[in-house]
């Protein structure tokens, strides 16, 4: 197994469980001792974990903050990655969407008569490309599954199982962070998700403004070298991860 592919289960394992010992992760992994301590090491240089006495530790992540408030934090920059995503999109393309405040503004871009067919666990997104328009022009499919009070968004196994029934030409995403170390959210659901979505799709399209970029959040669910286009907003604090994110092989685009 890869270091790269060790390091995103190591961290997926710490979402979970906040702290693993060394001999748990050697019989997660199946690996020794040493190579778990290089791991632990890599990890903690990589700003990611916290080495302590015979295992490692998760850093404090703050929760993701609900959607309605996301919704009204640095909307212009979301709307310009929008803008330049729905340019990444193809006439008659299938296109997963996840549930997002980057997404629900990519809804508002993709209402012209484009054939697209468009799968979302996303309320929002769903009566966005339905509203005034002729479905006979963009189908759009709601994924069904569990709401919570409050909820914009369907979850849970039907919502995964349902996934799977669909391929795709896109999935587009906007996660917690996007990191070296991967892509990820605060929430398992949400990963699961998006995993599905990716698992499902030709091509993959993170859409993420600068705070997100250089960020890891509690689960990662792909590796960065499974993204193909990241869109974003230049930022002065973000050029450095940038630069890491294109030289993995990811076309960046930037508004």
């Amino acid at each position: 197994m890869l270091q790269q592919t060790r390091l995103l289960k190591i961290q997926s394992l710490l979402g979970q469980y906040r702290q693993l010992s060394n001999d748990q992760l050697m019989d997660a992994l199946n690996v020794s001792r040493e190579t778990i301590r290089r791991d632990i090491i890599k990890l903690t240089h990589q700003g990611l974990a916290q080495r302590v006495h015979g295992g490692i530790l998760a850093l404090d992540t703050p929760a993701e903050p609900p959607l309605i408030i996301r919704q009204g934090a640095r909307t212009q920059e979301k709307i310009h990655i929008a803008k330049q995503c729905a340019q990444l999109i193809a006439p008659e393309q299938t296109i997963f969407i996840d549930a997002g405040s980057t997404t629900s503004h990519l809804a508002e871009q993709l209402k012209a008569p484009m054939n697209l067919t468009i799968i979302t666990n996303s309320l929002q997104v769903a009566l966005t490309l339905n509203h005034g328009q002729n479905p006979t022009h963009n189908e759009v499919i709601l994924l069904g599954g569990n709401m919570l009070a409050g909820a914009n968004e369907t979850r849970g196994g039907e919502t995964i199982n349902a996934i799977y029934r669909y391929q795709a030409d896109v999935a587009v995403v906007s996660p917690v962070g996007i990191h070296a170390s991967g892509i990820s959210s605060y929430y398992q659901w949400e990963s699961a998700i998006a995993e599905a979505m990716f698992a499902q799709s030709k091509q993959h399209i993170v859409l993420a403004d600068h705070s997100k970029v250089g960020k890891v959040s509690r689960f990662i669910y792909a590796p960065l070298t499974a993204v193909d286009k990241l869109v974003t907003n230049q930022n002065v604090n973000n050029t450095v991860f940038l630069e890491q994110i294109a030289q993995q092989g990811v076309d960046v685009y930037c508004t």
